[in-house]
C-alpha cells in the first residue's frame, strides 16, 4: 500500500494538471493550421507528419497549453495534389484565421501556398524538401528541414570518398525531383562528379525498367543517384535488382523511413539514403547533442502509434516546436513578432540537427545535418 502522503501528492498533482487544462480551455485558442498529404502518393510522408502534430497538440493541451492557452489543430489533406493546397491555404487564412501554418508535405503544395501566406503575413513552416522553398528568402516562409542542395552535396561527398566520379541521375518529374536534379547539376562539379546519363520518371509510374536498362547498358556508370520521394524510389530499387543492375544505389532525402524498406523488400538491402539522426537514434552515442531529443520523440511516437518513426514526422516536430518556442519568447501570437522570433532561432536542437536561422537563412541547417545510411539486414544503419 502507498503511504497516504504519496497518495495525496498524486491527487494534488492530478488536480493541478486538470486545473491547468481547464483554465486553458476557457481562453482563446492558438490556432495551428496544417495542410498535409495524408493520402495519395506522398501519404507515407504526410501521415507521420499529421500524427506528430496531433500528438504534441494533445500533450501540450493536457499540461495547460501554451501561455495558458489551448492549441487547436486545423488540418486539411491535399491528397498529394498540389493544386488543392492553395485553396486549403486560403481557407486556413481567411476562414479559420490560424496563427501559423505547419505543412506543405511536398514542394508543389508548399509553393502553391507561398503567395498566400506572404500576402497575408502568416508564419509558415514548410515540411517540403526543395531549396526553392527558402531561396530566395521569403519573409514569412521557413523550413527547419534540409534541402535538395544539401542532399546532393552530402551524396557527392560520400561518392568521392568511395572513388565514384561517373554516375547516372534518375530524377522524378515532381517539383521535388526536378529541383533536386537542378541542384545536383549545379554542385556536381565541385565534387568531381560527372553525369554520364540522365533519366526521369513520373510520380505515378509503376515501372522504371526502361530507364534503368539504358543505365545498365552504359558501361561508364559507376553508381546511380535517385532523386524522388514516396513509392517511386522503392520501385526503382526493386527494378534495379530485377535487372541485375549491380551498382551502388543512392537515394536523396525523400525516403527516410522504415516504410521504404517495407515497400522495396529484400531489394532494399545495400541501398544508400540520406536521413537525419532520428533514423538511427538507438545507436547514437550518449553524448551526441541530438540523443535526448531523438530518444524522447521516438519513445513518444512509438508508444502512441505503435509504429516506427520516420524523418518526416521528426521534421514536423522540429518545425512545430520552433514556432511554439517563438510564441513563448514573445509572450503571444502577434504574427509579426512571432515571425521575427522564428528568424532569430539559435541553437535549437531538433530531430534533424542544430538549427540556427538568420535573416538570410530561413532553414538554419548545415550539410552535416544529414547522415548517410545504408540498409543492412533489413535495417537502416549509418554507412561507414
Amino acid at each position: 500500500m502507498k503511504p497516504l502522503s504519496k497518495l495525496l501528492s498524486g491527487c494534488v498533482l492530478g488536480l493541478g494538471l486538470m486545473g491547468a487544462s481547464m483554465a486553458a480551455e476557457n481562453k482563446e485558442p492558438i490556432k495551428v493550421g496544417s495542410i498535409l498529404s495524408v493520402t495519395g502518393a506522398a501519404a507515407y510522408l504526410g501521415t507521420p507528419e499529421l500524427n506528430t502534430l496531433q500528438m504534441y497538440v494533445d500533450d501540450l493541451n493536457k499540461s495547460g497549453g501554451v501561455l495558458g492557452r489551448p492549441l487547436q489543430l486545423i488540418h486539411y489533406d491535399d491528397a498529394s495534389d498540389a493544386s488543392k493546397a492553395n485553396g486549403f491555404a486560403k481557407r486556413l487564412i481567411e476562414d479559420d484565421k490560424v496563427d501559423f501554418i505547419v505543412g506543405g508535405t511536398t514542394t508543389g503544395s508548399t509553393m502553391s501556398m507561398v503567395p498566400l501566406v506572404e500576402k497575408a503575413g502568416v508564419p509558415f513552416m514548410s515540411l517540403a524538401g526543395a531549396v526553392v522553398v527558402v531561396e530566395p528568402v521569403k519573409k514569412w516562409v521557413f523550413k527547419a528541414s534540409t534541402t535538395d542542395r544539401i542532399a546532393a552535396e552530402r551524396v557527392f561527398i560520400d561518392m568521392r570518398k568511395r572513388g565514384i566520379s561517373k554516375i547516372a541521375l534518375l530524377s522524378e518529374t515532381s517539383g521535388f525531383g526536378q529541383s533536386g536534379k537542378k541542384q545536383s547539376e549545379e554542385v556536381a562539379g565541385k565534387y568531381g562528379i560527372t553525369f554520364v546519363i540522365k533519366e526521369t520518371y513520373g510520380p505515378k509510374d509503376t515501372d522504371m525498367s526502361p530507364q534503368l536498362t539504358k543505365i545498365k547498358n552504359n558501361k561508364d556508370v559507376q553508381a546511380v543517384f535517385v532523386f524522388g520521394f514516396g513509392q517511386g524510389p522503392a520501385i526503382v530499387t526493386k527494378n534495379c535488382r530485377q535487372l541485375g543492375l549491380d551498382l551502388p544505389l543512392y537515394h536523396a532525402h525523400g525516403i527516410g523511413s522504415e516504410e521504404f524498406i517495407n515497400l522495396a523488400g529484400p531489394a532494399a538491402e545495400g541501398a544508400y539514403a540520406l536521413a537525419p539522426a532520428l533514423m538511427i537514434g538507438d545507436t547514437l552515442a550518449a553524448d551526441d547533442p541530438q540523443k535526448a531529443v531523438v530518444a524522447g520523440y521516438a519513445k513518444a511516437y512509438r508508444e502512441r502509434f505503435k509504429e516506427d518513426v520516420s524523418m518526416f514526422g521528426g521534421q514536423a516536430y522540429d518545425n512545430f516546436f520552433i514556432v511554439i518556442e517563438a510564441i513563448k519568447r514573445v509572450g503571444g501570437t502577434d504574427k509579426a513578432k512571432v515571425r521575427d522570433a522564428i528568424e532569430s532561432t539559435k541553437g535549437f536542437i531538433g530531430t534533424g540537427g542544430e538549427i540556427n536561422m538568420t535573416p538570410d537563412d530561413h532553414m538554419g541547417l548545415s550539410v552535416d545535418s544529414l547522415r548517410m545510411l545504408v540498409v543492412k539486414n533489413g535495417k537502416w544503419v549509418e554507412a561507414k
